[in-house]
């Protein structure tokens, strides 16, 4: 069974978390710039076997459309064309990443990382994608 691969997406970072070959767990891999993100999962896909995409869909506390909702689909459709091999699913991702912040804040890390964006981005993406393995083994 290949592993699941979940992206934060943002327009300057984006956050990458993977599932263990058995999808039991999600752990977060890497924020990479946007611009360099296909080129990111490529190399990764060299040693690894994934077969399914999950993306953090930006939704409103209402559920309608935000900001980022377009670009994020314009995202996916370019993920569908290059690896077209691969499923994509997409999960909401309200809140994540005040809970990525609160999550930092509980396992001690001291204030220079935890203000670093781009951790909060790969903690996001690995929240995201353990709601999904949640969710989904239901």
């Amino acid at each position: 069974m290949g592993r699941i691969m979940c992206f934060d997406y943002g327009s300057k970072r984006i956050g990458v978390a993977v599932t263990d070959e058995l999808r039991i767990i999600s752990s977060p891999l890497a924020t990479c710039p946007s611009n360099e993100i296909f080129d990111f999962i490529t190399t990764y896909l060299i040693d690894h076997v994934v077969n399914k995409f999950i993306v953090g869909m930006p939704i409103d506390m209402r559920g309608k459309n935000t900001h980022a909702t377009n670009p994020t689909k314009d995202f996916i459709n370019k993920l569908k064309k290059k690896y077209s091999h691969i499923s994509i699913d997409t999960y909401d991702e309200r809140l994540t990443s005040r809970i990525a912040k609160d999550a930092i804040l509980l396992m001690g890390k001291n204030k220079k990382y935890r203000r670093n964006k781009s951790n909060i981005d790969k903690i996001s993406a690995s929240i995201i994608l353990q709601s999904y393995l949640k969710r989904n083994e239901l």
